[in-house]
């Protein structure tokens, strides 16, 4: 908070942008930010779908689990389809 002191960022064609540094530091980490949450956005689409996806099978699972089970018994719980983690030897 201390940096006061005019700042001068150029920008494309000309133009410039004239602030206090604090400011300009802290847009240019809000910037970042949204960048960096816009690059993870295509991910979480993928993995939504894929649990989307899974979502229905597991259910039905599960309730045939329950059908096939003894009525004296409890059925075990339905595992769903997880990949197998890699190992990396480290």
């Amino acid at each position: 908070m201390n940096n006061q002191h005019d700042a001068t960022v150029y920008l494309f064609f000309g133009t410039s942008w004239r602030a206090p540094l604090v400011l300009v530091v802290l847009a240019a980490f809000a910037v970042g930010l949204v960048v960096g949450a816009l690059g993870m956005v295509p991910g979480w689409w993928k993995h939504r779908s894929a649990a989307a996806r899974r979502a229905p099978r597991a259910a039905t699972a599960e309730a045939l689990a329950r059908a096939t089970a003894s009525p004296g018994t409890a059925a075990p719980p339905a595992t769903p389809d997880l990949p197998v983690a890699r190992q990396h030897g480290l």
